[in-house]
């Protein structure tokens, strides 16, 4: 129900001219004077920096894509520097993002004490609707983080299990896969490539799975720290969702209210008319009467 009214809120809230009559209270307030400017600029920063968010996902996403093909430890070492900077600095806008949108919560709540914002009335519906919506905005922005880290840990596996096949020839069982995932030791797995390829021609493929091994784990730490604030978020999601339960609630009363009020006249105005209209039949029969009457106490006709 929360998403419903959402887009009109927003469009309505950052549309809406000055001067605008808050319905609900029957008090002429402009935007200006419900803080809705001040607002619109926190929301419009912290929508600035969910774009950054998104745009950093992309990155990570591309650097993934290019690490499935690298082979030399080098250029998986320089994909990991890379991707290592792209999620601190996720981290440090989405820890941002967070308290800028907890704050501004609170700060919803403590503009109902103003007149003409009080809980229910336009301006509190905009306020609450816009930053529900743009939490649950930056919660699936935060969902998308996490799969793609169970998507990379995926991924390691099977580009590993590729590297086994390729050097040895053979299909490695679960239980080496999963140890080398582990540990990152490959040389055990490939010793008896060693002995007959020679050292030199394996060293570069050990050197990768070691390289690809330590950049997966160091990745996956690094995400698994953003998981804390999706969980934060899908918390003030839910507290957001039940505040706006309850106004729309309020809302949908007062329309039905309404409705049953104009549906009240609307029959009052009929039976109105309904009366009208049989007094003026009833005065009608009474003058026909009046007139009969008359006319038979005169006996106008024996007169002539």
């Amino acid at each position: 129900m929360n998403d419903l009214l959402t887009d009109s809120f927003v469009s309505e809230a950052r549309a809406q001219p000055s001067g605008t009559n808050d319905i609900e209270m029957g008090i002429p307030r402009s935007m200006s004077d419900a803080g809705m400017d001040s607002f619109n600029k926190q929301i419009q920063e912290i929508e600035k920096q969910v774009e950054k968010l998104s745009g950093l996902l992309k990155k990570l996403k591309d650097a993934n894509e290019e690490s499935k093909s690298v082979t030399k430890a080098s250029a998986m070492k320089a994909i990991k520097k890379r991707m290592e900077k792209d999620i601190d600095e996720v981290g440090k806008i989405a820890r941002g993002v967070k308290g800028k949108l907890e704050g501004i919560s609170k700060d919803n709540l403590a503009n109902r004490q103003n007149p003409g914002c009080e809980k229910g009335t336009g301006v509190d519906r905009s306020r609450m609707n816009m930053t529900n919506s743009l939490t649950k905005k930056f919660r699936e922005l935060m969902i998308e983080f996490q799969t793609l880290r169970q998507r990379i840990q995926d991924e390691y596996r099977e580009v590993v299990e590729r590297r086994v096949i390729t050097v040895t020839g053979t299909r490695p069982d679960e239980e080496t896969i999963d140890n080398l995932i582990e540990t990152g030791n490959s040389e055990q797995i490939f010793q008896k490539a060693v002995q007959e390829q020679g050292r030199g021609q394996v060293l570069n493929t050990l050197e990768e799975i070691q390289e690809r091994h330590d950049t997966v784990k160091e990745i996956e730490k690094k995400l698994l720290d953003l998981h804390q604030i999706y969980l934060d978020m899908a918390v003030l999601v839910d507290a957001q969702g039940e505040v706006l339960d309850n106004i729309e609630t309020q809302v949908s009363n007062t329309v039905d209210y309404m409705q049953s009020g104009t549906t009240q006249l609307q029959n009052a105005k009929k039976l109105q008319k309904n009366s009208r209209k049989w007094m003026c039949i009833a005065i009608m029969i009474l003058l026909i009467i009046v007139a009969v009457v008359v006319v038979g106490v005169l006996k106008p006709w024996k007169s002539s």
